[in-house]
């Protein structure tokens, strides 16, 4: 038997780690006078990611044609497109219509829930809310008063918990995301005017987020807001198209054993 010290010298192999490239964007607002830019925005990003993620407000009203100027561009993109709906979406009192409409085309909609994706051998968790009203610290909306009040706040409860369920269930993923349209931090919504910021976002749905610590946090609806931003070292970005100033911008996130590192590129036409 060879003596331990003969035997060759055994090094380990270095960690393979994919590189995933997300292309993001919130508030594309579809309708017929878009249709051929977001056309192009998706036919020039195809070459360019591995993912796309929508961040809400995908349309102009929430019209159901307006959903379907979105759906006939899923139907024969290349990609996966995962998104959530935003209040423009909601505006028309046709939300589950919609949501059928764009997942009949192939999109994942997520509503207070998640996906698990396979993107080129990396497993891809997407905890996707809406989000809803709620303001920050110093001017925050209190669970008190009118049944009205007390319902608005109910709902925000609502995606609150459904976001810490949702990151739960993407927790073994390599890379993780929290996909929202109302900002759950006020660092991104720099640009619109503060008396504005309670009906932007809600500090509390930055809570789950703390807790699970997802690789990325993307969320749109703040048109005059800040593209960067961050949550106790949480990357957030707001991915408004009017904020990044073209309809996408490339993430290039890297799955990690602890984590995953992200960079950033910037793609797509310009406004």
């Amino acid at each position: 038997m060879p003596d331990r010290h003969d035997m060759p010298e055994q090094h380990e192999m270095p960690e393979q780690h994919e590189t995933i490239r997300i292309a993001a964007a919130g508030d594309i607002h579809c309708d017929q006078l878009r249709r051929a830019q977001v056309e192009e925005a998706f036919a020039q990003i195809a070459e360019q990611a591995d993912l796309v993620l929508l961040a809400g407000d995908l349309t102009t009203q929430g019209e159901l044609e307006q959903a379907e100027v979105l759906a006939r561009i899923v139907r024969d993109f290349a990609l996966p497109v995962v998104c959530v709906l935003g209040n423009h979406d909601w505006h028309s009192d046709r939300a589950d219509e919609i949501r059928e409409v764009l997942a009949d085309a192939g999109a994942t909609v997520l509503e207070r829930s998640s996906a698990i994706l396979n993107v080129r051998g990396t497993t891809v968790g997407v905890a996707g809310v809406k989000g809803f009203v709620g303001g920050f610290r110093g001017s925050s909306w209190s669970n008190f008063g009118e049944p009205l009040f007390r319902q608005a706040y109910a709902e925000t409860t609502a995606d609150v918990d459904a976001l810490d369920t949702a990151l739960k269930s993407i927790a073994g993923c390599g890379i993780r995301v929290a996909l929202l349209h109302y900002a759950p931090i006020c660092e991104t919504l720099v640009g619109e005017p503060e008396g504005l910021w309670l009906v932007l976002g809600a500090e509390r749905l930055a809570r789950p987020l703390l807790a699970h610590r997802p690789d990325l946090v993307l969320h749109g609806h703040a048109h005059n807001g800040t593209f960067q931003g961050s949550l106790d070292r949480i990357p957030v970005h707001n991915v408004a198209v009017h904020v990044m100033g073209r309809d996408f911008w490339i993430f290039e996130l890297e799955a990690r054993r602890h984590g995953a590192e992200v960079g950033v590129e910037e793609a797509g036409v310009s406004l």
